[in-house]
């Protein structure tokens, strides 16, 4: 038996294409959509198995594949005859099989065949023979091989086809390139002129696999009030950069993104927007990226977050994680800022495929190596960092940093310092963690200069405590404190 297959292709090559499908024997032809919502709608029916789908598809994204392949739907992409560019779009977009939309007969079976060998769930056609030998067939996974019973002119014009349709995709990437389903943490980076190329993150860090010569994700989280979240998320990438060693600080607070306002940048438009859209259309690479990020001082730059909260719906999972991959193959380091709340919401309606508020701050969890938590140090604070830290374990295993901001006698008595620690031992079970001195009226003077404490404020006692983290996440020991800086606050890139 044949697998059902969905089309949504432009009319110019439907009819030919149609025809060409409805002859195959590897699948058979259940419903020729008019748009991306029949489609989509269709493969949420569980209607067909095998879709294909056209690059100038109106309304087509990176989204809309991977909800494709989430439904476990398998993705054939057609392009325009001698259009690389459609063709390298659509590889970005996940599309692991992609042919001219004037590809022959047996071309056509080959992709399919190839696609086929692809789906996890092991289902293949009827008369599909399947040696799990591997032995030189190219249409293969790993040490898989699909051959269909074809007549011998077939067969023929098969093996001259399947060359082209390796399971895993090993033409040209753009940087930062997914593949199908993945984060795109697993590139290499390649030098372009920016500092910092060919540095590593810290070896040994959790979170997402990944090849050394990757630079490190660590996202910045607390519970719900204000701890200071923005405050040691700008700090800590500020402390980190140095211009031969950039740090990317990404602002993905959905409920109230402030680092554009506390380092003063005054884009037009957000800048984790613009990146967002970029990695759907499949265009985010080094260049896009860093035009998205305008550098704030030497080695930071920021991709500033929205300035509305009921625009959050423009993040979606995969274009951020396609970002976060795009940032940790260009710099050593990115910090992340991300909001308070980590409840999957869209569980409590019946719409699974829904985009979620806190989507954002799920997606950017799932890729970190590193998670700072940051608390306050006053009685209602510390009981919401002890509850937060068990509602944190269940969405990341990533190795975590404990950091306790406006540390003062007043609000816990005298040696706070020894108070905090042993509140966090009794109730978390926390033994190491980095104390953050109150210096308020420093932070205000950063804040209304639009700068840094390491520029604005070097001698702040609360320095010492951001120092102390900026050194635990890099791993390295950091400069001596400089003098006031003098550098001008612009948004140019």
């Amino acid at each position: 038996m044949s697998l059902p297959l969905l089309t949504a292709v432009t009319p110019q090559y439907e009819a030919q294409l149609t025809s060409k499908l409805g002859s195959s024997s590897v699948v058979h032809v259940v419903r020729r959509c008019a748009d991306l919502a029949e489609l989509l709608g269709a493969s949420a029916a569980g209607v067909g198995r095998v879709a294909v789908v056209s690059a100038d598809l109106r309304g087509l994204d990176r989204g809309a594949v991977q909800d494709l392949i989430d439904r476990d739907v398998l993705v054939l992409g057609v392009h325009r005859p001698d259009d690389e560019a459609d063709e390298r779009m659509l590889r970005r977009w996940g599309v692991r099989v992609v042919l001219p939309a004037d590809a022959a007969q047996p071309e056509l079976d080959a992709g399919l065949l190839a696609l086929i060998s692809t789906d996890p769930t092991g289902s293949a056609p009827h008369g599909a023979e399947v040696d799990h030998a591997g032995a030189g067939d190219p249409v293969q996974g790993a040490g898989t091989t699909e051959r269909a019973r074809h007549s011998p002119s077939e067969q023929e014009g098969l093996s001259q086809a399947r060359g082209r349709f390796p399971t895993e995709d090993v033409g040209e990437k753009a940087p930062g390139d997914t593949g199908a389903g993945g984060h795109g943490f697993g590139h290499d980076r390649t030098g372009d002129g920016l500092p910092g190329d060919g540095q590593t993150g810290v070896p040994g860090q959790g979170g997402a696999d990944r090849p050394h010569d990757q630079g490190q994700v660590v996202v910045v989280w607390g519970p719900v009030g204000s701890p200071g979240r923005t405050t040691v998320a700008v700090n800590l990438a500020a402390e980190a950069a140095e211009p031969a060693d950039p740090v990317m600080l990404v602002d993905l607070d959905t409920y109230g993104a402030a680092v554009a306002q506390v380092l003063a940048v005054l884009d037009e438009a957000p800048g984790v927007a613009a990146a967002a859209r970029a990695a759907d259309k499949g265009t985010l690479d080094r260049s896009t990226l860093t035009g998205c990020a305008p550098e704030v001082s030497p080695g930071l730059r920021v991709l500033t977050g929205m300035p509305r909260p009921d625009r959050w719906t423009e993040l979606r999972e995969h274009a951020l994680q396609d970002v976060l991959a795009q940032c940790a193959a260009t710099v050593t380091l990115t910090v992340v800022d991300i909001g308070f709340c980590l409840e999957a919401d869209e569980e409590l309606s019946f719409d699974t495929t829904a985009p979620r508020r806190n989507g954002a701050a799920l997606a950017a969890l799932e890729v970190a190596d590193q998670v700072v938590v940051v608390g306050s140090a006053d009685p209602v604070a510390l009981q919401r960092l002890v509850r937060g830290l068990d509602q944190l374990a269940a969405v990341t295993s990533a190795p975590t940093t404990v950091v306790v901001n406006r540390l003062r006698p007043g609000a816990v008595g005298k040696d706070p310092g020894r108070r905090v620690r042993e509140a966090l031992r009794r109730f978390a079970n926390v033994d190491d963690v980095v104390l953050v001195d109150e210096d308020q009226v420093g932070l205000d003077a950063a804040v209304l200069a639009g700068r840094t404490l390491r520029e604005a404020r070097p001698g702040s006692p609360a320095r010492t405590g951001l120092r102390e983290l900026a050194g635990r996440v890099t791993g390295r020991e950091l400069a001596p404190r400089r003098g006031r800086g003098r550098q001008r606050r612009t948004a140019d890139v």
